[in-house]
């Protein structure tokens, strides 16, 4: 278990890891025994190493350079979208904040050259296309040192 517990009142998010079969069957079973009550649900094989220490909030680049954030409706889609932008560019993740007080919505912040920031915006963009999970994006090339400051 990576993280378990309530985002907000009338939503909970469960996070685990393993072997594949072994969590597609976990996740079959949260399904059935949340029949009806389920928001979403996600299994990534092969999941970015960076991800479970953006959940866990124990990142931190040695370089800030361009601020890359991705905000979204669903907490499980969240991930995959962070997953897809890690993935698709050499960025660094900050944080992978997944609802704890935003109402069961979720960001992800991360860092990187502008191109990169750019690029890991786009396969995410790409990735959410068809189904309107994806609240928003943004871009900032250069932020200053004190807007740095005040996200940590």
């Amino acid at each position: 278990v990576i993280t378990a517990g309530s985002v907000c009142p009338g939503k909970n998010i469960s996070a685990i890891q393993g072997d594949v079969a072994a969590v597609q069957n976990a996740i079959k079973v949260g399904e059935q025994a949340g029949e009806g009550q389920i928001v979403d649900s996600i299994v990534i094989p092969n999941v970015h190493p960076g991800i479970f220490p953006a959940i866990t909030g124990t990142t931190m680049p040695d370089n800030m350079n361009a601020l890359g954030i991705l905000e979204s409706f669903s907490l499980a889609f969240m991930i995959r979208v962070a997953d897809v932008a890690l993935k698709a560019a050499a960025i660094e993740a900050i944080e992978l904040r997944l609802g704890m007080g935003l109402g069961g919505k979720a960001y992800f912040t991360f860092t990187g050259n502008v191109g990169a920031v750019e690029s890991a915006v786009k396969a995410a963009v790409d990735d959410a296309a068809d189904n309107g999970l994806l609240v928003d994006t943004e871009v900032i090339p250069a932020p200053s040192k004190k807007f740095w400051a005040t996200l940590f």
